[in-house]
């Protein structure tokens, strides 16, 4: 819905017609059908990777569509009761019915050790090297940078 100006300027508030005081409206925002909750287990700013001249607006956007961002949370089980965090050494239960983990990566080095037991020489590039925050940019620019000193 973004995409469409006229969209855009109703959910932001922007009068188009000029008819209220500086060009603003009283923003028109949907009603979320359901509760989202967005827990990350960093303890920094939900978001705070995103780009500084975007974030501000994707985290304002979530805010708006009543999104609850959580930061520092340990994710301990989910039962049917719902998803068991912690959160500031605070346990508690989420009621909800759907989950989805986005809970980042684990380097996979199981290759580059074994090779290195066997005496081989071995490069650990990418997401072997570092998976916290994987970022295809670095990884491109290693395996190039590898590649061209091979």
């Amino acid at each position: 819905a973004s995409q469409d100006p006229a969209t855009y300027f109703r959910q932001w508030g922007v009068d188009m017609d000029y008819q209220g005081r500086g060009g603003l409206a009283k923003p028109e925002r949907p009603v979320p059908p359901r509760s989202v909750h967005l827990l990350q287990r960093k303890t920094s700013k939900v978001g705070a990777g995103l780009g500084k001249t975007t974030g501000w607006i994707h985290r304002t956007e979530l805010r708006h569509r009543g999104v609850t961002m959580v930061a520092g949370a340990t994710y301990d089980r989910i039962d049917d009761a719902g998803l068991h965090v912690t959160v500031d050494g605070n346990s508690t239960v989420i009621p909800v019915d759907t989950v989805v983990l986005c809970t980042g990566q684990d380097p996979a080095r199981g290759l580059y050790d074994d090779l290195l037991a066997a005496g081989r020489g071995a490069h650990l590039i990418g997401g072997a090297d570092v998976a916290a925050e994987l970022d295809a940019k670095r990884a491109i620019r290693q395996g190039t940078e590898l590649a061209a000193a091979l």
